[in-house]
């Protein structure tokens, strides 16, 4: 789809020298830089997540859970 966006002409400059040096449209270079940062962002939302139910709920282990834990360890092979 296309779209038009404004960028700085610092930011618009480097996109093209980039996208000159990787030989591959401006347009690639645009929308990679664009899918990582929402996966970056979808990343921290969800640590943000797990922080905050942690942050709620008692995640201490008991002695046997402890135990339960370690045997499941010893049967593996490493």
């Amino acid at each position: 789809m296309k779209t038009a966006i404004s960028l700085p002409d610092p930011l618009f400059e480097a996109t093209n020298a980039l996208a000159e040096r990787l030989g591959i449209p401006r347009s690639q270079v645009v929308a990679q830089a664009l899918r990582e940062y929402l996966e970056q962002q979808q990343q921290q939302y969800l640590t943000e997540s797990l922080n905050q139910v942690y942050a709620e709920v008692d995640s201490t282990l008991t002695v046997k859970d402890l135990r339960l834990q370690q045997a499941s360890l010893e049967s593996e092979d490493w």
